[in-house]
């Protein structure tokens, strides 16, 4: 079993961050989809007010503009 250092992990954890795909990041790192929702847990377990503040504006950011492309194109929300 292979094992995977923390700067490793919060890397991953990082790329869907930055809008990459859980699925995509297993396949380009090589490690199961599973393995990264483990370490998404730790990361979230160990951070800031701040940090997890960022994250859920992160989100709610990606969220809004699905929307708006939805909208755009004619699909009821």
């Amino acid at each position: 079993m292979r094992k995977y250092d923390e700067e490793f992990k919060q890397a991953a954890v990082k790329k869907t961050h930055d809008g990459q795909s859980v699925a995509s990041v297993a396949r380009e790192l090589g490690c199961a989809e599973s393995l990264w929702h483990n370490w998404k847990r730790q990361a979230v377990a160990v951070s800031s007010d701040a940090e997890q503040e960022v994250l859920a504006l992160r989100k709610k950011l990606r969220e809004v503009e699905l929307e708006r492309i939805l909208l755009c194109c004619g699909y009821d929300v």
